[in-house]
């Protein structure tokens, strides 16, 4: 969801089977990825998670913390469990996302409100558990999210080791000690976060084009090996799929590094 306020969304080449809605031309109708959706939930486990922001994200957020609440509401009643009496169009239709991950790459005004509204409104539900996550870059605090992050309950927070001199290309072999790498400070984060029991992923570019920094072979052995002593670290994310479909075997290494 690259747009908030109005509603942009952006599903890649999944978009291309998608409709619009006839009062809402603007707004994406993916029955399709509807039915994905509850199969991948249902027949396979798998937990489907919303991004919101990303890098085309331009809005800048909101004026106020109500406009902020108001815009956490809409895309509740967007994505999340169907609301009776609710005109909101669904581009996934009575499919329901397991929850949102924040991807804002730059200053996003009255993001804490909107998040905490987001929060309450997921934590509200008394049955079906819902997650939060984000995903900011390793250098810390993050520019973007950085308060947010400190202001609200997380799940999951996916750290981009990547593009930056904290990322896994600059781990020091044989050192317990890292000068750049900085698992070890987000893992300090977690424990003092909202949620000290908050997991933090080492998110690695999949293959040389994903990301800058891609880092492979015996020295993502030692950087897993490394980032398993924290009792945060909650496995790793890999940026992103069509680069790892790319890269035969990598992804069996990093399983196997993970065991």
């Amino acid at each position: 969801m690259n747009g908030i306020s109005p509603p942009i969304v952006n599903f890649a080449s999944a978009g291309d089977k998608c409709d619009t809605f006839p009062d809402n031309p603007s707004l994406l109708k993916c029955p399709e990825i509807e039915q994905d959706i509850k199969t991948c939930q249902t027949k396979y486990g798998k937990t489907i998670l919303l991004s919101l922001g990303g890098a085309t994200y331009t809005q800048g957020g909101w004026s106020n913390t109500g406009d902020a609440e108001n815009a956490a509401r809409t895309v509740w009643d967007m994505f999340g469990p169907v609301q009776s009496g609710s005109n909101v169009d669904r581009p996934f239709g009575s499919a329901t996302v397991d929850g949102f991950d924040f991807d804002f790459e730059a200053v996003t005004n009255n993001l804490p409100a909107f998040s905490s509204k987001l929060r309450g409104l997921m934590d509200g539900t008394g049955g079906k558990r819902f997650y939060l996550t984000a995903a900011p870059q390793c250098v810390f605090p993050d520019a973007a999210v950085g308060s947010t992050l400190d202001a609200v309950a997380f799940d999951l927070v996916m750290i981009q080791f990547y593009n930056n001199y904290c990322g896994v290309s600059n781990f020091q072999l044989g050192s317990d000690a890292q000068n750049a790498f900085n698992f070890d400070v987000w893992d300090n984060w977690a424990k003092g976060s909202k949620n000290p029991n908050v997991k933090t992923f080492l998110e690695i570019p999949a293959n040389t084009g994903a990301g800058g920094g891609y880092t492979d072979g015996e020295k993502l052995k030692a950087v897993i090996a490394y980032s398993k002593k924290f009792s945060s670290f909650g496995g790793v994310m890999m940026w992103n799929m069509s680069q790892l479909f790319a890269n035969n075997g990598f992804l069996n290494q990093v399983i196997c590094d993970l065991v």
